[in-house]
């Protein structure tokens, strides 16, 4: 009996062809990954990264045809190393708890593909059906959740989107006494430009936070922040608008344009998950070991 093609154990990417008037999936995956130019596809189809929905390698001229369902590698040529560890805080058969440190990103994205979270973890657990549950972005260091199970990952994801999971984040910002604490800060976020950044405007709220303050140290405090919804950099976006970007964040309140400094991270971190497990019933609750220093 044939085993099925399992792109996740191969870690391959999946892609459904858009409609177009190309004649060629080459040409379709040119024009649709802009990012990736046409020598490089045609080496990958050379070498057999290129397969159809049964996992088989197909050529560089095989005809277009909407709909069609391929499977492809990602690949960065000459990948840095981003020389940092993550630590691994929990491993069962349903779930993986792991503490991301700053400027690793969760999944593979743009510049990085072996360098991140999931790849590293599946790596040292040998588990190619890991998947994040949610996400915090490359800068942000913390907690991150994982489905180590295709079986129970349904009743786990939707934790989430139904706000059964309290998610606890501290922040190292300037002073702002002018607030009356506890607050709550609601906005409606969009992405703005560059497409990364996101931005408030006008318009019914779309995002939620909770902030309070945990400690104070001269002219910088530690904040406590619950996100209530899940924007993206919402915590970020937030901070700056009350008046006190979170300290070393290269985005806001403005964008800087400069390399990762290992030596100053985003003073951001994801600390704690609580929830109620929709298996057995039982409350679990992860916390980070990782600190914010001043």
């Amino acid at each position: 009996m044939t085993t099925p093609f399992d792109p996740s154990r191969q870690q391959a990417s999946t892609v459904c062809l858009p409609p177009g008037l190309w004649t060629t999936v080459l040409d379709c995956l040119c024009d649709h990954f802009k990012g990736v130019d046409r020598e490089q596809w045609l080496d990958r189809f050379a070498r057999g990264r290129v397969l159809n929905a049964d996992g088989q390698p197909i050529a560089a001229d095989t005809r277009y045809r909407q709909g069609m369902r391929l499977h492809y590698f990602r690949e960065v040529p000459n990948e840095k190393v981003i020389p940092v560890q993550e630590e691994i805080l929990h491993v069962d058969e349903h779930l993986v708890v792991a503490d991301k440190p700053h400027f690793l990103p969760v999944t593979p994205t743009g510049e990085y593909v072996e360098q991140t979270l999931l790849r590293r973890l599946i790596r040292r657990l040998d588990n190619p059906h890991l998947v994040p549950l949610h996400r915090i972005d490359r800068h942000t260091a913390g907690l991150v959740l994982f489905s180590a199970n295709p079986q129970s990952r349904g009743v786990y994801q939707r934790l989430f989107p139904e706000r059964r999971i309290d998610k606890h984040y501290q922040a190292i910002a300037a002073a702002m006494p002018q607030h009356d604490y506890p607050l709550v800060h609601r906005s409606r976020l969009v992405h703005g430009e560059p497409f990364f950044r996101m931005h408030e405007v006008e318009g019914a709220d779309n995002s939620e936070t909770h902030a309070c303050v945990l400690e104070k140290n001269g002219e910088l405090w530690r904040y406590g922040l619950s996100p209530v919804t899940g924007k993206t950099h919402q915590l970020r976006v937030h901070m700056a608008a009350l008046g006190a970007g979170i300290c070393n964040d290269p985005f806001y309140p403005q964008l800087v344009n400069e390399q990762d400094d290992y030596a100053r991270p985003l003073k951001l971190l994801a600390h704690s998950l609580c929830f109620e497990d929709p298996l057995t019933g039982e409350v679990r609750y992860f916390e980070s070991r990782l600190t914010l220093d001043w």
